[in-house]
């Protein structure tokens, strides 16, 4: 223990004590990588987060694992989330299976994310991109093994010209807009291409087929086992919230927008990215939806519905006693979130570099055109930032 007392005695009580505990844990049957850059953070990181300690003494090899792989000294290519999942995946034999495989990797990840994160060796955009890819690869790649299942088991979706459908998940909130935290839920939307039948010996509708794989879907992802918990799923911003149907064909889903579509949606589908399943018709779809939430003409009819919002928001927050809560308190995330959007609703059918999902790229445009003024940009940039870089990499337990 001696190389680290010096890092330890900086701690506070009981603090100090805590990670000493951990550290004794580790090292009755293990030895650290004999890297000087996880030697040197270690206490720091543990100090900083219970997860990250834990997650290292329940599975004694993850820590070297991420060492002696360079995973944790570097960041990962464009592809190279992915090309580690499906490593993992490689052999996977049913819904069990991927469920323990998908849980054990984002463990993993989160350590390597939440690791870098404390040390100081990744930029808040670095933390945040990972976080999104992490949860959009695990989508992505569990909704693969899941459909194969589901088609082996009741045939393949067909369209009306004989094509296999696939189906889209449409990402919302943080993970639409690549800004997921450590805490976040993820919001999705299930939808299909059109309706039709498998080709199964007893053939199936459509909708049938995808409910069922949606249902196979949240629970791969949501459920809690002895592993864990991948992520927490909300289906409550689809069409209908909680009392509308899981999943919808495109026609469907269009028209529900187009004719029952609220302000509120208007403002939730600004973040909404295809993360899973079917990218190219499922960038088609939103793309049919863009006219509904970016008119062409300046809508300043979108600040009334925007307000009305907000004072729903800020009675919830303080009924709940969060008025400090730098999401949604007064001067949190949110605020800043609906100064920019409120520019999106309104600006964004004119100025297409509007139509952007994360918000530090809307503030500087803003800036740019005269939108804000120079500080007011400035002060709202720094301020999301320095509250991106408070979340807790503890709070995932």
């Amino acid at each position: 223990m001696h190389e680290f007392d010096a890092a330890l005695t900086r701690l506070p009580e009981p603090l100090r004590e805590q990670t000493r505990g951990w550290l004794g844990q580790y090292l009755d049957n293990n030895e650290f990588p004999a890297l000087p850059a996880v030697l040197n953070s270690v206490v720091r990181v543990w100090a900083c987060s219970e997860f990250i300690a834990r997650s290292c003494l329940r599975d004694k090899g993850v820590l070297t694992d991420l060492a002696d792989s360079g995973d944790l000294a570097a960041a990962y290519t464009q592809s190279g989330m992915r090309e580690r999942l499906r490593l993992r995946l490689d052999g996977v034999v049913d819904a069990d299976d991927l469920g323990a495989r998908l849980r054990r990797f984002r463990r993993r990840e989160m350590v390597r994310i939440g690791w870098r994160d404390i040390a100081g060796w990744a930029e808040l955009n670095e933390t945040l991109r990972d976080l999104s890819e992490l949860a959009e690869v695990c989508i992505d790649e569990a909704l693969r093994c899941l459909y194969q299942w589901q088609c082996d088991l009741w045939g393949t979706p067909r369209d009306a010209e004989g094509g296999a459908q696939h189906m889209a998940v449409i990402g919302m909130g943080k993970l639409g807009g690549c800004e997921l935290n450590y805490s976040s839920d993820i919001d999705l939307i299930f939808a299909y291409p059109e309706i039709g039948e498998t080709d199964g010996a007893r053939s199936r509708s459509t909708d049938e087929f995808f409910t069922a794989l949606g249902r196979k879907l949240i629970n791969a992802l949501d459920a809690h086992t002895a592993e864990g918990q991948v992520f927490r799923v909300d289906m409550r911003l689809r069409p209908y919230g909680d009392s509308g149907p899981l999943v919808m064909s495109f026609d469907a889903f269009e028209n529900y927008y187009q004719n029952q579509g609220r302000e509120w949606e208007r403002y939730a589908m600004i973040k909404a990215r295809i993360v899973g399943g079917d990218y190219d018709r499922g960038r088609e779809l939103l793309a049919r939806l863009r006219p509904f939430v970016f008119r062409r003409y300046l809508d300043y009819g979108a600040l009334d519905s925007l307000r009305e919002l907000k004072t729903m928001i800020m009675r919830e927050v303080s009924r709940r006693g969060m008025e400090n809560n730098i999401k949604l308190g007064r001067g949190g995330i949110r605020e800043i979130e609906f100064i920019g959007q409120a520019f999106q609703l309104i600006r964004g059918g004119r100025d297409t570099r509007l139509q952007e999902r994360q918000i530090l790229p809307v503030l500087a445009h803003l800036r740019e055109e005269g939108q804000l003024p120079d500080y007011a940009a400035d002060e709202l940039t720094e301020a999301y930032v320095f509250y991106g870089m408070r979340e807790p990499a503890a709070s995932r337990p």
